[in-house]
């Protein structure tokens, strides 16, 4: 216990006193390391956000069937340790003294210095006793020179209104000893990225009253399968009755930074608490061209895709019903221990070699759980334009501005506030200029990659997954980005537009039942805030129009058609087995 350094009380984060279960495990613990089975969602201060999730999950969901890979935990209190062992505090504070995040130069260069030096500095001996001795106990559970991913967790992260998602660095398929503590603490420097430095900044947190802690966790070898994200709600209407799955093929961070359109599930919760026949209500099938996998030395890299992948879905209906479950099972165990709806935003791996399903970590929404419902804010376009670009829109909003394509990070100086960001792709990298931005369009990701969910966080559209913006959008345009229906669109020019607000609680009840009348399925999240008393009206032929897209007989007679008619149907329906059963579910979902 000499080494046991007490922790400084975190003023946001306000930790609940220790469980009994820390209180009783505290005579062995050395303050260093601890496995993943011995801490709860009440040690966050200790273990940082991430690492007290997964404990929380593996101690209080297994039993319910939930799988989640175990490991072991380097301590916030280890990264203390580790920063007086090296007297790092005192070089931190002076190189951030007077810093002004919106000088991306300066903080890249601050930043930089920051990271050598912490990479640089040495682990005390003792603690790196401890993850050697935490990695071999691993191996016993796991096999001899186990993968494992090495990932950061810091102790204000996944809070309501600061999720910190991306900022800090994760390392996959590390093995062996001394390779996990190098990561360790090449995750530990990640506290200091230029990103990390700019969030904590807006975010008004003191940089020395959060720490890092690492997760070891074992690796699940999506490589050789799949992975992605699951969502609680509806991301972008905040419905709450169903779960979203975002997958694409091999590891997760593809999904993460939007390299890819990934495959989009949306299940009816209440269906799946009863069993009902068809609980998924809708499936996309995504743009996935590549694929992330073990790369040897480089640890990861990144390849194509066969044919076989890219026209068929990463998960069977049985998996996505067993995803869908775990789902709202986490979701109304966190929502009990908080006392109030908590919606969870859930990172999920399927092991190519063993075919089993995997939860890796699991964090409360930060986005929905705080909006207020009875606010209103209404955008219209007031003309007719030709969209130039097209994909998927995150918001329901219409902002305007001059284009800044920019496809290198290297070339973020370039961007000025109130520009419209056009780019490839987002990462964590990115957010010095994404919060100055009027809005984001990518040719890649999905609704839950990084960019969409920066955007959300910030308030500001986006349309993800365009497949060429960049090619068509050029800087010093003006354009206008409108994310007011399912499909977000840009125009050229700067489009008249208005803006209603309304708070719908104070809109009188009537004694006649007013009711909505549906068209658009996409639209039918949203409008359930409205005040009303059901559907009056749901209109087929606009659901067979927008939805299916092919007339029933083109189908019913796909033998009969003409090679180019069968070509775009062919290219339609990928995914689906038969023709007939895309018509049906389509229409049923």
């Amino acid at each position: 216990m000499k080494h046991r350094m007490k922790l400084t009380p975190l003023e946001i984060v306000r930790p609940t006193a220790p469980s009994r279960r820390a209180r009783a495990r505290a005579r062995f613990l050395t303050g260093l390391t601890v496995r993943f089975e011995e801490v709860g969602i009440g040690d966050v201060a200790y273990v940082g956000g991430k690492n007290a999730s997964l404990g929380e999950m593996i101690g209080a969901l297994a039993a319910k069937g939930v799988r989640v890979p175990s490991g072991f935990i380097v301590t916030a209190d280890a990264y203390r340790y580790f920063l007086k062992a090296n007297n790092l505090e005192k070089f931190i504070r002076v190189t951030l003294k007077g810093l002004n995040t919106h000088n991306v130069t300066d903080l890249a260069r601050r930043g930089s210095a920051i990271r050598a030096a912490v990479r640089r500095a040495p682990f005390p001996k003792d603690m790196v006793r401890e993850i050697e001795h935490g990695y071999a106990a691993l191996e016993k559970r796991y096999g001899k020179n186990a993968d494992v991913a090495v990932r950061s967790s810091a102790t204000a992260e996944d809070l309501p209104g600061a999720s910190f998602a991306g900022e800090h660095e994760t390392y996959l398929g590390v093995r062996g000893a001394k390779a996990v503590v190098s990561a360790t603490r090449d995750a530990m420097a990640s506290l200091f990225t230029n990103r990390a430095i700019s969030y904590r900044v807006d975010k008004k947190f003191d940089h020395f009253k959060v720490a890092l802690s690492v997760g070891i966790q074992k690796m699940v070898r999506s490589d050789k399968g799949c992975s992605g994200v699951a969502f609680t709600l509806d991301t972008e209407s905040g419905f709450k009755d169903v779960v979203l799955i975002n997958g694409s093929w091999g590891l997760g961070e593809m999904v993460v930074q939007g390299k890819v359109t990934p495959d989009e599930f949306l299940v009816w919760k209440q269906g799946v608490k009863n069993g009902s026949v068809r609980p998924i209500i809708d499936r996309r099938l995504g743009v996935k061209h590549q694929k992330m996998i073990y790369g040897g030395a480089a640890r990861t890299k990144i390849v194509a895709t066969s044919k076989a992948e890219q026209e068929g879905f990463v998960l069977s209906e049985r998996e996505v019903l067993v995803l869908s479950r775990w789902a709202v099972i986490i979701e109304d165990h966190y929502s009990k221990k908080s006392g109030h709806w908590t919606p969870m935003d859930i990172e999920w791996a399927k092991d190519g070699m063993t075919g089993q399903l995997f939860i890796v970590q699991a964090r409360p929404e930060t986005i929905h759980a705080q909006r207020d419902y009875s606010k209103i804010k209404e955008y219209k376009l007031l003309e007719h334009k030709n969209a130039v670009v097209t994909g998927a829109s995150v918001g329901s909003s219409i902002a305007a501005g001059k284009a800044r394509v920019i496809l290198d990070t290297r070339r973020i100086h370039d961007f000025k506030r109130g520009e419209i960001l056009v780019t490839s792709m987002t990462d964590p990298d990115w957010e010095p200029i994404m919060k100055i931005a009027a809005a984001i369009v990518t040719d890649k990701g999905g609704r839950t990659s990084h960019a969409a969910i920066v955007s959300r966080e910030l308030g500001i559209p986006a349309v993800v997954g365009s497949e060429n913006a960049t090619k068509k959008i050029k800087t010093g345009q003006l354009i206008t980005v409108d994310t007011t229906g399912s499909d977000g669109k840009i125009y050229l020019g700067k489009a008249r537009f208005k803006v209603t607000s309304r708070d719908i609680k104070h809109i009188p009840r009537t004694r006649t039942a007013v009711m909505v009348n549906i068209a658009i399925p996409e639209s039918a999240f949203e409008t359930s805030f409205l005040p009303h008393r059901g559907v009056g009206l749901a209109r087929e032929e606009f659901i067979i129009a927008s939805k299916v897209g092919i007339h029933p007989l083109a189908l019913l007679n796909f033998s009969k058609l003409a090679p180019k008619v069968k070509r775009e149907i062919e290219d339609k329906t990928k995914g689906w087995k038969s023709k007939v059963g895309f018509y049906v579910d389509n229409l049923t979902y």
